[in-house]
């Protein structure tokens, strides 16, 4: 295989489910790519983010050390208890590497670590500074971006652009949507279940509050954006009661809103608290709580004719590929960056599609392409 499949295959087949559901950790994979590059004679280190969770940071000098460009992607994983493949035996068959990761997003890792000791080892000096972050936490808290972040302010580093490897299927994203998690709680009086007149159930309370919020998010339906498309909102998780012949006490919904670029948190969640001062006046009986959100996360527009969109699009347009912007609905550490005055894009071999699946794969041939994508335009942003 060629050199950035072979890193590839070395990084799926290292188990580095985040902690948050049930898995060792980033820490094996931040000591390979630690390793790689300081086999190259790279600059490179660690911070650590979390205990045993360190992310890594690797450093290509430019020509022009007042400014840098970033690539970032994340050492982390989703679970694989769901998965039906062995998850860490990278078996490539019919133009395809398979394994928990391949996709989500060791592929652009991989791709990234290359790209930086290719212009190394062919004497190659890019426009300005490069810096390769390696970060941990993305799959739950993204709390590795935000310690990059740090990092490159209390270093006084000058981020021209940024680049987060996700799969896009090659294609350059510059709009993506964010997130808004919360949960909201009804609150009912217990009973014995053969009298259940006696009590109040927080699960009848939450059925009838369940149907206010769907008309809401019927109405929100109608808002779009033209490159991630409509706001949507979804229940993923319902909560309630102690034991079957009991009524319930207590009930409680997670929510997840994808927010629309130029869309704030704090509008949105105002939105649901309206929703649920109009229900309690419908349903005098419903006693609801809504404590804040547990996650906030505004979306990204990166402007079209800013220095990373521009140089990406001229990149792809000399590899034959599709040069167009678009957008895309999932979250990632890109809004971090951009929120924090570093302009991002997100690219990347694979499709979302396979991303966090029961068979996770990406194209072999992509992941070569992502490759050289990441290596031209390094030597292109900044010139």
């Amino acid at each position: 295989m060629a050199p950035v499949l072979d890193t590839l295959a070395s990084l799926v087949s290292i188990n580095s489910v985040n902690p948050e559901w049930g898995g060792p950790g980033e820490s094996e994979v931040a000591a390979f790519v630690r390793a790689f590059f300081e086999d190259a004679g790279i600059e490179v280190w660690e911070e650590e983010v979390l205990p045993g969770r360190n992310n890594v940071v690797a450093k290509l000098p430019g020509l022009d050390s007042s400014r840098a460009v970033v690539l970032e992607a994340h050492m982390d994983v989703v679970s694989v208890n769901e998965m039906t493949i062995p998850p860490f035996v990278p078996e490539v068959r019919d133009g395809k590497m398979y394994g928990r990761g391949s996709c989500d997003t060791k592929a652009g890792l991989a791709g990234m670590m290359h790209a930086i000791l290719s212009l190394k080892e062919e004497n190659e000096t890019p426009p300005c500074d490069v810096y390769l972050g390696a970060v941990v936490d993305e799959e739950h808290a993204y709390r590795g971006v935000l310690k990059l972040i740090e990092s490159f302010q209390e270093r006084k580093i000058k981020a021209i652009a940024s680049v987060v490897a996700e799969p896009t299927e090659l294609r350059l994203v510059r709009a993506n949507k964010g997130v808004l998690r919360w949960q909201i709680q009804t609150h009912g009086v217990s009973a014995h279940s053969s009298k259940p007149h006696l009590g109040k159930s927080a699960i009848s309370m939450m059925a009838k509050l369940i149907g206010e919020l769907e008309k809401h998010h019927e109405k929100i339906a109608s808002r779009s954006h033209p490159l991630v498309g409509i706001s949507t909102c979804n229940i993923g998780i319902i909560e309630g009661g102690a034991q079957v012949n009991f009524v319930p006490e207590n009930c409680t919904i997670t929510l997840d809103q994808r927010l629309l670029p130029g869309e704030t948190a704090q509008a949105v969640f105002q939105e649901y608290e309206e929703v649920i001062a109009d229900a309690r006046r419908k349903f005098p009986e419903i006693e609801v709580s809504m404590p804040p959100p547990g996650l906030t996360d505004e979306a990204m527009e990166t402007p079209e004719n800013s220095v990373v969109v521009s140089a990406s699009s001229k990149v792809l347009s000399l590899m034959g590929l599709n040069p167009e912007p678009c957008g895309v609905p999932f979250g990632c550490d890109c809004t971090k960056l951009s929120r924090a005055g570093i302009p991002a894009i997100i690219f990347g071999p694979g499709s979302i599609d396979q991303a966090h699946g029961a068979v996770e794969f990406v194209d072999v041939n992509e992941v070569q392409l992502g490759f050289d994508f990441y290596r031209r335009f390094l030597l292109e942003c900044g010139a």
